[in-house]
């Protein structure tokens, strides 16, 4: 039985989106937001659930070295370069492309280098292909006298997906009524242990583009979690947010964006939270959330990834309000 290895303070707040809300057209007192931003470590986000569960196992193998796979912009590699940094572990992130395209690189790479990760540049594109091409540099660090690690994309395995039944129980405690817990769908692990602890009746997830398949993904790793057979088809995911593909802004997301900010307070990535927001606001206008009914956002962090989101920052600064005195 796998050991977790705490790495922040919990629980996570709850806090209520009256404004918001109504914004939207339910009662100021039906939606919240659970607070999983604001996890301390590495900056935030939902990532250090599944990391507890994960660098645990890695110390009870005895291994000093971590790697892992994402985008260039992850915050799962992020967290994990914060919670080796924390640990007195090696860190090594297996990203795609080359040094060169991350020249002038902002945003979550500048947290990897300050947290003192390395990093391995496949030069390959496919994310199909990442997961060999990390298995590869684990091999070429055993031949150093290495120990690594290998933790899976995003964290998403059934181990790590532990760190959201946890959550689940969390926000059952919190909201006892809730209806509707609404998250962004990345590589499943989250979405998963989400339903571990609150079925899939109340689970919605927004696929954001990060995996191909993204039910049979959610399914395959839920009924590993809960020991029960899930389908795909029992799971409630909206497709609708992915846009022209995963990590590039999508019309949608940016209205959501900007409408939590100023509803709020409230800041959202434009590759995961931001698309689960967007995916909320078309469940309400489509009723398949309604008023009356309780909902739960969860906020899964991702602040550092929008100053290295390009086209964000751009729209961001060219809508700036400007105002001049005579």
């Amino acid at each position: 039985m796998s050991a977790k290895h705490s790495l922040s303070t919990w629980l996570t707040p709850m806090e209520p989106m009256p404004r918001l809300a109504v914004a939207l057209g339910l009662n100021g007192d039906e939606l919240w937001v659970k607070r999983d931003d604001l996890i301390g470590l590495g900056g935030g986000g939902n990532k250090v659930r599944k990391l507890e569960w994960t660098v645990g196992d890695a110390l009870a193998t005895g291994a000093d070295t971590l790697v892992t796979t994402g985008a260039a912009q992850s915050n799962h590699a992020r967290l994990t370069a914060a919670a080796g940094a924390r640990l007195g572990m090696n860190v090594v992130l297996v990203f795609p492309g080359t040094a060169d395209s991350a020249a002038g690189g902002s945003g979550n790479l500048v947290l990897d280098s300050l947290f003192g990760a390395s990093v391995f540049w496949s030069g390959e594109t496919d994310p199909a292909t990442m997961g060999a091409v990390a298995e590869d540099v684990c091999e070429q660090l055993r031949k150093r006298g290495a120990r690594p690690y290998l933790i899976p994309f995003g964290g998403s395995s059934p181990l790590g997906a532990r760190g959201y039944v946890e959550a689940g129980d969390e926000i059952r405690m919190q909201v006892p009524d809730v209806e509707h817990v609404v998250v962004a769908l990345g590589s499943g692990g989250t979405m998963a242990g989400l339903i571990g602890a609150l079925g899939e009746e109340r689970v919605l997830g927004v696929d954001c583009g990060a995996v191909t398949e993204p039910a049979d993904v959610v399914a395959a790793l839920s009924t590993q979690v809960t020991g029960r057979n899930v389908t795909a088809a029992s799971l409630r995911i909206r497709l609708d947010q992915v846009g022209p593909g995963y990590g590039v802004l999508h019309e949608p997301v940016m209205e959501a964006m900007s409408t939590t900010a100023r509803a709020e307070g409230i800041v959202l990535d434009p590759t995961y939270s931001g698309r689960a927001m967007a995916g909320l606001m078309a469940a309400v206008r489509e009723g398949e959330i309604r008023p009356n009914q309780r909902t739960v956002f969860l906020h899964t962090g991702g602040l550092p990834g929008l100053f290295g989101h390009a086209q964000t920052v751009q729209r961001s600064v060219a809508a700036l309000n400007s105002i001049t005195f005579r």
